[in-house]
């Protein structure tokens, strides 16, 4: 019976690992450069994560990343926001569940930007023209598009997300490229 002593010393166990882990960890962590906080890569699937639109991101060398050609933007006012979402269906469009939101600048006829990626793999990606500025989806002004630049249909007025399958996409280890024009309904 000697074998059912351990689970019997579990919760003991973990009190132990809980008070010696954290420190642990801060050493490793100053050890390791001196900083806190992980790169991006290191931190796969954390959701909700904002960046600027910064294009040394995409540069010859650098990533993971995604730079994007923006096409068919109608107008120069309001926000551009292009949200990266891990390829599955329990996030895809879904509130705060995209794992890089980037704001970039909208400038009428297009714009570049460069979306930096946790690591290599499948994602699907979402942009918004918010010509309002208003940061609310507005469905009779504002503008969308997605990877692979799917057909976006309506039902009762009201646009209708294309299936998960149609906007995936896998990147790289390096600066993956690709063009997404913007629609306005």
């Amino acid at each position: 019976m000697t074998g059912f002593t351990y689970f019997a010393r579990l919760p003991e166990l973990l009190c132990t690992t809980r008070r010696t882990a954290l420190p642990l960890a801060a050493v490793g962590a100053l050890l390791s450069g001196g900083g806190v906080s992980a790169p991006l890569a290191a931190q796969a699937h954390t959701y909700a994560r904002t960046g600027p639109n910064d294009m040394s991101l995409c540069a010859s060398g650098k990533g993971p990343a995604v730079q994007i050609a923006v096409s068919g933007i109608k107008s120069s006012t309001g926000h551009l926001f292009v949200r990266t979402y891990p390829a599955n269906k329990n996030d895809w469009l879904k509130s705060k569940r995209y794992i890089m939101k980037v704001e970039a600048t909208p400038n009428e006829g297009g714009v570049s930007v460069c979306v930096p990626l946790p690591a290599a793999g499948d994602y699907a990606i979402a942009i918004q023209h918010d010509i309002n500025g208003n940061r609310k989806t507005d469905f009779s002004t504002d503008g969308a598009g997605m990877s692979n630049n799917p057909t976006i249909s309506k039902f009762l007025g009201i646009p209708r997300p294309p299936a998960l399958e149609k906007v995936r996409f896998t990147a790289g280890a390096g600066v993956t490229r690709m063009a997404i024009a913007i629609k306005y309904l």
